[in-house]
């Protein structure tokens, strides 16, 4: 049987089982990111401390990436993309019964386990089953599912806590997931091009190492870790300060900002084009440097500022993550899965570590802190990308980047 091209009703059908599957992962990822003050206040703990039913949901996410994707290999990729969905959904019906940060944590720990089984495996799906000059366009629109689900968990849980509770809003988002979920199990084809494959620790163990002795990798790893702990810090943070002096914002006010997420989806295709016209390597260090000026622009009061600030940090995170994802994806020779699972499992932790971290400065020193420890991060990632430069030398052909980044 051929693979699913473009214009066909079975295309039409995949495409939007995964935005379904895209959006109701990152809704369930990030729909606690504008709690966190809410979090702070109600259970009595510190910024930092607050910031843990993101992190440790990143956390084990990252972690159990790196498995998930050679586990589907064995159990098949629309069983375990299911169980993900699924699992994830009713685990977020359950939260709002919790009543001590303790079982909070715990029930977000395993909403990160369950939900790796998608964005592990969604990828590996889609190669398998599209045809390859159809691909672009099913991978587009995953990565815009992710994209408006991160951005709808973010937006709809602020504004939902005003109007009644935080555990209303995340009951919301359970219930919109579970169903979302169950369209995906029914309408998703299953595999007709994925071959079994017994499961290996020795191969996966081995392909891992590989990458992390491989320099030029290493340094890509470094830079996903640093890019998306930057983001995660920055809007982790946002909302302690403008529901402060001398703001005082509502949380449907400050989530109205998270709005400027979408200004990352919607540059994806200037930053393939732009990419390709002055060279990978510039444009990665151009986008870091639009962050660094995001960052810093926050620095002033004026709300409207900060906003903008927020915006040419997203752009700049948008950008140089593609930059750096589809090095990845273009320098790995053999173990392709294995090195896209590293990228993102150090994305990920660097949102864990690097959100966690952000709040003992934000404690200490304020919105100034904030950007100090941020700023320390891009200078670094100048750095590293300035080394990678040596090995962009040695390569005698440019590759070309993908026009969508990965999922956030």
């Amino acid at each position: 049987m051929g693979k699913i091209q473009k214009g066909s009703k079975e295309f039409k059908i995949v495409n939007f089982a995964f935005f379904a599957a895209g959006f109701v992962t990152f809704i369930t990822l990030y729909d606690v990111q504008p709690l966190l003050p809410v979090f702070a206040k109600e259970y009595g703990v510190t910024a930092a401390i607050s910031s843990l039913p993101l992190s440790v949901s990143t956390t084990a996410l990252a972690f159990t990436m790196l498995i998930a994707g050679t586990f589907s290999e064995n159990f098949g990729r629309k069983p375990v993309m299911s169980a993900a969905l699924i699992t994830s959904s009713i685990l977020a019906l359950i939260t709002p019964l919790t009543h001590s940060f303790l079982s909070l944590l715990t029930i977000r720990t395993l909403q990160g386990i369950a939900l790796a089984g998608l964005p592990a495996v969604a990828m590996a799906y889609l190669g398998e089953e599209i045809e390859l000059s159809s691909l672009p366009s099913a991978m587009g629109l995953y990565v815009a599912g992710t994209g408006i689900g991160g951005m709808t968990g973010r937006v709809s849980t602020a504004m939902i806590t005003d109007l009644s509770s935080w555990r209303t809003a995340i009951l919301i988002v359970g219930v919109l997931c579970l169903i979302l979920s169950g369209i995906f199990m029914k309408w998703l084809p299953k595999s007709t091009h994925f071959r079994k494959k017994k499961f290996s620790s020795k191969y996966l163990v081995n392909s891992l190492i590989k990458h992390l002795k491989n320099p030029e990798m290493l340094h890509l790893f470094i830079l996903a870790f640093i890019f998306l702990g930057i983001f995660v810090t920055m809007y982790n943070y946002l909302a302690f300060r403008l529901l402060g002096n001398p703001y005082y914002m509502s949380h449907t006010a400050v989530s109205w900002i998270f709005l400027v997420y979408i200004l990352g989806s919607l540059s994806s295709a200037f930053i393939g084009k732009f990419a390709n016209r002055v060279g990978s390597q510039k444009a990665m260090l151009l986008f870091i440097i639009t962050m660094g000026i995001g960052v810093i622009v926050t620095l002033l009061h004026s709300v409207i500022l900060i906003t903008i600030g927020m915006a040419l940090l997203t752009i700049g995170f948008f950008g140089a993550h593609a930059m750096a994802s589809s090095r990845v994806a273009a320098k790995a020779k053999v173990a392709k899965a294995q090195a896209s699972s590293l990228y993102l499992f150090f994305y990920y932790m660097g949102s864990s570590v690097a959100g966690t971290i952000g709040g003992f400065f934000w404690s200490r020193y304020g919105w100034n802190g904030i950007v100090a420890m941020l700023m320390f991060l891009i200078i670094v990632a100048i750095v590293v990308t300035c080394r990678l430069q040596k090995f962009a030398a040695n390569s005698r052909n440019e590759y070309v980047i993908h026009e969508e980044p990965q999922p956030t």
